[in-house]
This record gives structure tokens, sequence and C-alpha cells, in this order.
């Protein structure tokens, strides 16, 4: 398995996937597990939460988005829309990511003074969550993409797997093993971006 910083290094944009996995179910539940155990959130809110799709779960949640995307997207421009759908279906699994909004509504009661910062601190935390559990799955070989078909699919979603009222979906990742690397990918350079003081 890779080390922390080779799977930061490794960890792409992977949109070519499939049904395959290099490890087992159980294996990738525990990953989830250990990231959303493990990320850090503002006041230990711990407000980010995940579902995991697997099988026929993971398939019907593309279903959904595909026929979601039939009733806004125009007929002659559509078959764009249904292939790009069809590649994240063809992956072995998807992770839904949320935020818990009573958690962070409590907290803006209860600490008032930074009411304003709690939301934004919810959605850092829920880039840590993603961050980590997408290195974790790219540290063991597989490849993912994070995507937001958010305000069309949630509704749907919350029906389909009975998810909490107060739970807001921030993001889907589909995953599987990869059939294609990915492009290169360009860097500025590092001194336009980092200044070090003191040192």
């Amino acid at each position: 398995m890779k080390n922390f910083f080779e799977a930061i290094e490794d960890r792409r944009t992977v949109y070519a996937i499939s049904k395959e996995s290099p490890i087992s179910d159980e294996r990738i539940k525990e990953i989830v597990e250990h990231a959303v155990k493990y990320s850090p959130s503002a006041f230990n809110s711990q407000s980010g939460k995940v579902v995991l799709l697997l099988g026929s779960e993971h398939d019907k949640l593309w279903d959904i988005a595909l026929e979601a995307l039939r009733k806004i997207v125009p007929a002659d421009s559509f078959a764009s829309t249904e292939e790009k759908i069809a590649s994240f279906k063809a992956g072995h699994g998807t992770v839904l990511y949320f935020d818990d909004n009573s958690i962070v509504e409590y907290l803006q009661k209860e600490y008032s003074l930074y009411k304003d910062n709690f939301p934004v601190w919810a959605q850092q935390s829920n880039g840590m969550l993603q961050l980590v559990l997408w290195s974790g799955l790219e540290a063991e070989g597989l490849g993912a993409s994070l995507q937001h078909y958010n305000e069309l699919i949630e509704e749907a979603v919350k029906k389909e797997w009975n998810i909490p009222a107060s739970y807001k979906l921030i993001g889907q990742m589909p995953f599987g093993k990869p059939i294609a690397a990915p492009g290169e990918k360009s860097f500025v350079p590092l001194g336009d971006r980092i200044s070090v003081f003191g040192a």
C-alpha cells in the first residue's frame, strides 16, 4: 500500500473506471469508516456524514441522476450526458457526502458569536473528509472523481435511501478500478503559492 504522501500525490480525478475492485467491499467499508472517524471537524462537530452505495444500489443512484437530467437536458444533446452518467455507473461504487445541518444549527445557537462561521467550517470539514477518503481509496488502487448533481438528485436520494431531512447533499464520488490513466497535471511554481518567513 502507498504511504500518505504517495497517496496524496497520486490522487487524481479518474473518470475511466470499471466495476472491478482490487480490494474487497469489506475493506472499502473499513476505509470509509476510518476516514469518517478521524477526519477533523470544527468543535469536533462531526457534521460530515457518508452513505456508501455498492452493487445495484450504486447503479440505482446513477439511474436516478440520468432520469433527473433527462428532464432538463435537450433531447438533441442528451447523448453526451447519457455517456457521462454511464461512465460513473460503470464504477464499483459511490460515496455520497452530506453535512448534517441540525448539528450546524445547534452549534450556531450554542456559540452565537461564531454563528456565521459554522456553515463555512462544516464545508471545510467535509472537504477534508473527501480528501482523506479519496486518498484512502487511491492508496488501495481505486480511482475516483467528485461529482455535484446535488440539487437535481437530493430529494430522490433522500427518499430512496431514507436519508434524514437535516442532511444536505454535498457531493457524489463514483469509484472503481482505473482502466485508463488520467491526463498530465500541470503545476504553477510553488513560489507563487507559498511564502515562508523565519527560516
